[in-house]
């Protein structure tokens, strides 16, 4: 979709591209950052609950960011994916899937599952196979109506 302001497919590709060179070239050095490990978003820490970004990289990283951005960059999705799961394993997978974060610098691994994190992986590893969930909710007649209201249109682009 975009409006006057925006075309939010290519602001959530540029946002995830962002997000994954800064993690690949690690301009803080921090431990286990790289091509395949990346992700950063608003998360538990080892010192608390705060908001991860590249102007605010304390090493923490969170699985949801880079799985959730599957739709807009698969290739880097999926090798992150493989990487948490056989370099870190059962420190951030568990029975409920991806923990919150974790930060390897502090050897410090969340033993939380936040469905604020499920949520959108189970939802965007979805969308990016077949866009069902992305269809459905575009198909309710109130989206359709409420989105014309506000301007937008469709692009290219899912």
């Amino acid at each position: 979709m975009k409006d006057s302001y925006a075309d939010y497919w290519q602001q959530n590709v540029n946002h995830v591209r962002i997000n994954h060179a800064h993690c690949e070239t690690n301009p803080l050095r921090h431990k286990g950052y790289g091509a395949s490990c990346w992700g950063l978003t608003s998360s538990d820490g080892p010192e608390g609950y705060a908001a991860h970004s590249p102007d605010s990289d304390d090493g923490t990283l969170s699985p949801t960011a880079a799985v959730s951005s599957m739709p807009y960059a698969p290739k880097e999705a999926i090798q992150a994916i493989r990487h948490f799961l056989t370099v870190h394993g059962d420190r951030i997978w568990g029975r409920f899937g991806f923990v919150d974060a974790f930060c390897e610098a502090k050897d410090w691994y969340a033993d939380t599952y936040l469905a604020i994190d499920q949520g959108p992986i189970v939802v965007m590893i979805e969308n990016y196979r077949s866009g069902l969930l992305w269809d459905l909710f575009m198909k309710a007649p109130e989206i359709q109506t409420g989105l014309r209201a506000l301007g937008f249109t469709r692009t290219g682009s899912r």
